[in-house]
């Protein structure tokens, strides 16, 4: 308890801005972390989508940097952390796929290789751009998709995160995952024509 009790004044002192604190934090949570971010590599069908160590990176120096980041407690931590690591695989996927068609201007970050597999770098941006479409129809179950398959975080891990009932995860994960599934395979349609 007073662990938890000494994690809250470092989530408040990082939200201060203090960059001690929020090192602090992330050294606490750093194992989860990793942990939670080596089970994404099993959310693409045995594609190695990520190098865990570096994605972990990657998010920490996002949220390190931004000083506009605002958590309540470790719940809410892990719900912003699971939309960073989303956004950092995105953007390594888009580097990655415009190096491909020749924009050799663009600098990609050195662990790019490692962070996005080329196989399923296609797969990444189709689900970004469904996951766009589906926060602008309910931003919640996006938060949810976010937080259980981005970050593989519980049903009730997301309702801490979430500050939503396990119920309500549960419902939003099932419509969220039935919703993408169809766009998905609507779209894959769409360009076999």
């Amino acid at each position: 308890m007073e662990e938890q009790q000494d994690m809250l004044l470092c989530v408040a002192a990082a939200r201060a801005g203090n960059q001690e604190a929020l090192d602090r934090l992330f050294s606490w949570i750093y194992d989860e972390l990793h942990r939670l971010a080596r089970q994404q590599r099993y959310q693409w069908c045995g594609h190695h989508t990520l190098n865990t160590t570096a994605l972990v990176h990657e998010a920490y120096l996002k949220l390190a940097r931004d000083r506009n980041v605002s958590w309540k407690d470790r719940a809410h931590f892990f719900a912003l952390a699971a939309r960073v690591m989303r956004q950092v695989l995105v953007n390594e996927a888009r580097k990655k796929k415009a190096l491909r068609r020749g924009g050799g201007q663009v600098r990609v970050h050195p662990d790019a290789e490692a962070l996005v597999a080329e196989d399923a770098m296609e797969e990444l941006l189709a689900l970004d751009d469904a996951l766009g479409h589906l926060e602008r129809r309910s931003e919640r179950q996006c938060r949810v998709f976010e937080s259980r398959f981005f970050l593989g975080l519980s049903v009730e891990e997301t309702a801490a995160a979430l500050d939503v009932s396990p119920s309500t995860v549960k419902r939003d994960w099932r419509q969220a995952t039935t919703w993408l599934y169809r766009l998905l395979n609507e779209e894959g349609r769409k360009e076999q024509r």
